[in-house]
């Protein structure tokens, strides 16, 4: 099988990321049928330790730091993360490096027969394509003789295809309202969804959380006997600096203190930072190979884009993938803190199904002009919806139709001491990033 072929199979299986509405329930997310699957595979999600995350904001940069920690520190490290950017590699990685297209359409012929058999059964119902994905990683991680392996849930926690995995530690990222419609309405409907992936046995670690949420990991983890680590109680961080290339900041840990300086900008890293590093001190408490020296190393070199990346100096061009309230207000604070600009201009695209009206009431309280468009993404809003939820604000937006469109309108407002910030999900900032990068904005 071809590369092309083997993304036009995946694409071609049920994709609950193009049509997340439909109901979160073991009927349609049945972990038998993903069992199933991995029995025929020969189990290869089991045999490496495991770091599990689950969360509403920072679980992908918190992955990207444990793994880049690891792979520091000499261990053969897989990663899972969703959704990809700009092509289905990104989201299986052994020692950061993506897969190949070799690599991919090799995974994907190996899993097809399977796949096959049992959408053809259908006793849980059909595989889907995260399904698919999600045992082409462990199938990886097994051929590539990985000793850990980093996963990124993709929604929720207890039902995600993921939680087949056995943790020895568990990280709850911040947890606030996101995909409502199939998580819950409360915050401790969404907590429970996401705190399922803790299991006995494992250490858990949570990021501060609201006290309704903290409640429910916190009885979760006496119900399964887990050890709960808390950040900003048991370990916690202060910042010392930045710039545009990174920040400076501490962290005291329950077996030292770090001074660490990592390329990713925006408070919300550090935390995520402060969550990477305990897990690092807890794998070690369980007798990995991990120095004071790799963590430090480790978090310097992460690499995670699309996160308040800076793709142009003059004018500033920046993009990040804030895609509801809490993670736009975490945006909003850091640009106005620590991103000097004159002028601001904001390239706004969200999909249909996330809080848009909450968006928009905290990018209100930002001056600057507002472009509204929508990416290629089959959930994004059109830009004509968005300029009506705007209205509501008090806040008059230029319609763009299209990403193209709106960088081109953005840049040529711009000065060289302005800010253009594309922002909104993680679909508008990679379309931005990639016309950037080709020149295809003209």
């Amino acid at each position: 099988m071809e590369y092309s072929a083997a993304a036009a199979y995946l694409a071609g299986l049920t994709d609950y990321e193009i049509s997340p509405a439909t109901a979160y329930n073991a009927a349609n997310f049945d972990l038998r049928r993903v069992e199933t699957l991995l029995r025929q595979l020969d189990r290869p999600h089991g045999g490496r330790k495991t770091v599990h995350i689950a969360g509403t904001k920072g679980k992908g940069s918190t992955a990207a730091m444990i793994s880049s920690i690891l792979v520091s520190a000499g261990h053969c490290t897989g990663l899972f993360t969703s959704p990809h950017l700009y092509t289905w590699q990104e989201r299986i990685a052994i020692n950061g490096r993506p897969l190949t297209k070799r690599d991919f359409a090799r995974l994907a012929g190996a899993v097809r027969t399977h796949v096959a058999a049992i959408n053809r059964e259908a006793r849980f119902g059909k595989i889907t394509t995260f399904e698919a994905l999600t045992a082409m990683a462990f199938l990886h991680f097994r051929d590539k003789g990985a000793a850990f392996q980093v996963l990124e849930t993709g929604m929720g926690g207890r039902l995600d295809a993921t939680n087949v995995a056995s943790p020895d530690v568990c990280i709850l990222t911040s947890i606030s309202y996101d995909h409502t419609q199939v998580l819950g309405n409360t915050l401790a409907e969404i907590a429970a969804e996401k705190a399922g992936i803790i299991k006995p046995g494992c250490t858990v670690i949570s990021a501060p959380q609201e006290p309704e949420v903290l409640a429910v990991i916190a009885e979760r983890c006496r119900l399964s006997g887990s050890e709960l680590v808390l950040a900003g109680r048991d370990v916690t961080w202060k910042r010392l600096g930045g710039n545009l290339d990174g920040q400076t900041f501490t962290i005291g840990g329950r077996d030292g203190s770090y001074k660490l300086r990592i390329p990713l900008l925006g408070d919300h890293q550090l935390e995520n930072a402060c969550l990477a590093v305990a897990a690092a001190e807890v794998l070690r408490r369980r007798g990995s190979a991990i120095t004071h020296d790799q963590i430090v190393r480790g978090l310097g070199n992460v690499r995670w884009p699309a996160r308040l990346q800076v793709l142009n100096r003059s004018p500033l061009l920046i993009i990040d993938g804030a895609h509801n309230a809490y993670s736009m207000k975490a945006l909003a604070e850091s640009v106005t803190k620590y991103i000097p600009h004159e002028n601001l201009h904001v390239i706004f695209g969200s999909s249909g199904d996330k809080d848009i009206d909450g968006m928009a009431a905290v990018l209100a309280g930002l001056a600057g002009k507002l472009i509204v468009t929508s990416s290629g993404h089959p959930r994004a809003a059109s830009a004509e919806q968005l300029a009506r939820v705007f209205r509501k604000h008090g806040v008059s937006a230029e319609i763009k139709p299209v990403a193209r469109e709106a960088l081109s309108a953005a840049l040529a407002a711009s000065g060289d001491g302005d800010l253009v910030l594309a922002t909104g999900s993680l679909f508008l900032a990679a379309e931005i990033g990639r016309l950037f990068r080709e020149g295809n904005f003209g």
